[in-house]
């Protein structure tokens, strides 16, 4: 039995991780669930799920919750110190981390530190603190297993396989709404444009940074950490088919691929039973079906975020930190309405230009260059 802490349960990836928790009843258990405000979607958890510990992030939703739920006798925690308790419980072996955002770096070195597993869907942990976490993991044995579906495509076509005859790792996107549009096209780019995505169904804010190649950025960074590879050894393809999830190419020349209908549920079934394979229901791939797969390259130019993310990963330390909180600032406002989409790029070039860059920052410097990045942008943009 397999029993988990799922942290951004009310999000895409949380949802559909119950998904499969439904399905496999009798070996996975839900022994924690954290949520930030949604109270009624975690309520409705609660009572489906029956966890011995639930958190919320927000410390009203978190006294709400508690009210709605006082006949199940469970308390409700709240804040990050509600995360860092509920991350440490005994009773869970697993955590399956799905936040969005920095928030997410803390809870997962203190699972990590109390032996946890963790089933990795939160890009900032790696991105920002990929130098304290990876370390920290082998220091503890433990496993960091990727939920997202490029990166669980790499781990996958690796299995087996020995690390020094890696030769390249092809990473794949799917180009997002925008793909072939033209730098002038995308002035006029507004959230509900970019939220159309042709083939994945995810949160707005990793849809956002489809759109815009960033959230390949991000990925670039991760799998860096991830598999030990350079930045110059990770090579993104686009593929709007989104049918090949991502591929390793060998010293001798051979490519091996995982391939998938796009769904998220695959990649976390996977992470969860980790190195055992399940049945899972839904539709397979039909190779009859498909009419064509097409690959490209991606178009840096104008989707900027690829090249910015090379650029803060090449510099490193804190770097990455600054070009992530950027992005999160630029995101939410663009999806306010307060910023025109090619505003994104600006926002995350100007931040790293400002950034006076630290060698190899903690924790608490990571944390403080990501509130350094808010303010000089409030300032910048008066907003």
């Amino acid at each position: 039995m397999r029993k988990i802490i799922l942290l951004g349960s009310t999000g895409s990836i949380g949802t559909q991780t119950l998904d499969v928790v439904r399905n496999n009843r009798d070996e996975l258990e839900v022994v924690g669930l954290a949520a930030n405000t949604r109270v009624s979607d975690v309520e409705k958890q609660v009572r489906e799920f029956s966890p011995r510990y639930v958190c919320m992030y927000d410390e009203k939703a978190a006294k709400d919750l508690q009210e709605r739920i006082s006949d199940t006798g469970i308390r409700v925690m709240s804040g990050m110190d509600g995360l860092l308790e509920i991350v440490s419980v005994p009773e869970a072996d697993t955590v399956l981390t799905a936040v969005v955002g920095m928030i997410g770096i803390r809870p997962t070195i203190r699972a990590i530190e109390c032996g946890k597993d963790i089933a990795l869907a939160n890009k900032e942990t790696l991105v920002c603190a990929g130098h304290i976490i990876m370390p920290l993991a082998e220091k503890m044995g433990v496993s960091i297993l990727p939920v997202d579906s490029e990166h669980s495509a790499i781990f996958q076509s690796l299995n087996g396989e020995p690390a020094d005859k890696v030769e390249k790792i092809l990473l794949t996107a799917s180009g997002g709404p925008f793909r072939g549009k033209e730098r002038s096209e995308l002035e006029s780019m507004t959230a509900s444009d970019a939220l159309k995505h042709p083939n994945w169904d995810m949160g707005p804010k990793v849809t956002i940074d489809s759109s815009s190649l960033v959230n390949k950025g991000l990925e670039v960074m991760e799998a860096r950490w991830l598999f030990g590879v350079s930045l110059d050894n990770i090579e993104v393809v686009v593929h709007p088919q989104s049918i090949v999830h991502s591929a390793v190419q060998f010293v001798d020349g051979a490519v091996i691929a995982q391939l998938g209908v796009p769904d998220m549920k695959l990649p976390i079934q996977y992470a969860l039973f980790y190195p055992d394979r399940r049945p899972m229901p839904g539709k397979r791939l039909d190779l009859f079906e498909l009419y064509r797969l097409t690959f490209e390259r991606p178009d840096i130019q104008t989707f900027r975020g690829l090249a910015l993310a090379y650029d803060a990963a090449r510099a490193g330390g804190s770097m990455p930190t600054v070009f992530n909180a950027a992005n999160e600032m630029a995101v939410r406002r663009f999806l306010k309405g307060d910023i025109r989409y090619l505003e994104i790029y600006s926002m995350i070039e100007e931040a790293m230009e400002h950034h006076s860059r630290i060698e190899n920052p903690d924790v608490s410097a990571i944390l403080d260059v990501e509130q350094e990045t808010y303010r000089f942008l409030s300032e910048k943009y008066h907003i």
